[in-house]
């Protein structure tokens, strides 16, 4: 069986997409606390400020596998979701990259990461939670995976405000081009490898999220651009972008999109005040790597 934990649009979607796949799936809405067998899958699919409290809540049982499937980094303890649930007993993987759960729901085909550090187990959930429109590409690099999904999301949010702001489709190209750079930067010296932010928890994210206003994160940030209040709904991308900021100063990594959308964020600047920042950068040579 597989249990889902979490029945807000993506995880409703994943349920839908395991069901049309022939699998057994259970999905629990966040309070609800499944009680597992041996043999079963458990995917989180709450948001990431709430998986710590979902998974205490869970009653005793086996080992069973936890699959994370929020994109963000928690603020306050600048934790990823696989640090979040350390205490975990049995294997612990992330499902990542570019997927919408419209699309996933309406049986769209869509190809994710699934991260696991524990080969055998990786090998077994790719096997189970693939599907005829669900293609899973796996990864050991859990830390990687994990941290394109999360900072995809504050590049997103420059990228609507630089769309809501009427600053054109270039802006937005040299906003995913220099976060992609960014993002790379700042990953590996978190310990992620290179080659996983040029893939589909990357790359391959970054470039949906940012074109799409289907994402919540790009809707935020166009909203911001456009001087609206945004919608009333979860964004990874908000408490993403101060923990980020913080993770690349401990780090002493130059990121100035990222410090741009937390400042932005904060109130502490606007839009064009943000893009003037930018903008604003020494020029320098492209191949070095700097924004």
């Amino acid at each position: 069986m597989i249990h889902i934990l979490g029945a807000g649009a993506f995880g409703s979607a994943l349920a839908a997409t395991f069901r049309d796949g022939g699998a057994p799936v259970a999905l629990h809405g966040r309070g609800a606390a499944p009680a597992l067998a041996e043999g079963d899958i458990l995917l989180a699919a709450v948001p990431a400020g709430a998986t710590a409290s979902v998974l205490a809540a869970l009653p005793p049982g086996p080992a069973v596998p936890l699959v994370l499937c929020a994109k963000g980094l928690t603020p306050g303890d600048l934790l990823l979701q696989s640090q979040v649930a350390e205490g975990h007993a049995g294997p612990l993987a992330a499902l990542t990259g570019p997927g919408f759960a419209a699309d996933l729901a309406r049986g769209l085909p869509t190809a994710l990461t699934l991260a696991c550090e524990e080969p055998e187990a990786g090998a077994e959930l790719q096997r189970r939670l693939s599907t005829p429109a669900l293609r899973l590409y796996l990864t050991d690099d859990l830390t990687g995976a994990q941290l394109g999904g999360a900072l995809k999301n504050v590049f997103a949010i420059a990228c609507g405000a630089a769309i809501g702001a009427g600053l054109g489709d270039s802006a937005r190209a040299a906003l995913m081009t220099r976060g992609f750079a960014e993002m790379t930067r700042l990953g590996c010296a978190l310990g992620g490898r290179r080659e996983t932010f040029a893939g589909l928890s990357g790359l391959g994210d970054l470039s949906l999220t940012c074109n799409s206003p289907l994402s919540r994160n790009f809707a935020l940030g166009h909203a911001l651009g456009r001087g609206e209040a945004p919608a009333a709904v979860t964004q990874e991308g908000r408490p993403t972008a101060g923990a980020a900021l913080a993770l690349a100063r401990r780090e002493a990594v130059e990121v100035p999109i990222i410090t741009a959308v937390a400042q932005l964020l904060a109130g502490e600047i606007t839009v064009r005040e943000a893009m003037a920042q930018l903008l604003a950068r020494p020029l320098t040579r492209e191949s070095k790597g700097t924004t």
